[in-house]
């Protein structure tokens, strides 16, 4: 006599066997909305990274318009910020700034990104998310290594 096996047991190992995949941010600005993969993505310790280019997004931002920005709950629940560059109304660059740093003891899902003056136009926006690994600076200080990485480039035609 001759055994079948279950195939339902063998699909339930191979379905659990998938990698998990990478967060995904959220942007929104002038009623639209786009989806990111992170182009950079690292172990907490920020050395085994999968990269990925070409996981960019692209918006129209008008200037002096904000740019909403949602992240999901494994990035709401550990050390991130937004670092964004932008000119003036003039075209002139911009120091780029940063947000506050978020953490997991005040969980943040969102961030609204809001420029200096209204005439200003974003050009980019990154969210980083840092892992555990500190380097030392050219100026001595101390900074956290980004873990993972989802960018925003910014069209501003008008």
């Amino acid at each position: 006599m001759r055994r079948v096996l279950p195939v339902v047991p063998l699909l339930l190992v191979v379905a659990g066997c998938s990698a998990p995949t990478s967060p995904e941010v959220t942007f929104y600005a002038d009623g639209r909305t786009v989806v990111v993969k992170p182009t950079q993505y690292c172990d907490l310790r920020s050395e085994d990274c999968d990269v990925d280019p070409e996981a960019v997004g692209v918006l129209r931002v008008r200037p002096g318009r904000p740019v909403q920005i949602s992240v999901p709950g494994e990035l709401a629940k550990s050390a991130w910020s937004v670092k964004f560059t932008y000119r003036n109304a003039a075209g002139e660059p911009q120091e780029p700034l940063r947000s506050k740093l978020f953490t997991e003891r005040e969980p943040r899902y969102a961030y609204t990104l809001v420029l200096p003056n209204r005439d200003d136009q974003l050009e980019s926006v990154e969210v980083q998310q840092y892992g555990a690994r500190i380097e030392t600076s050219t100026t001595g200080a101390f900074d956290f290594v980004a873990r993972g990485t989802w960018v925003l480039s910014v069209d501003d035609r008008r």
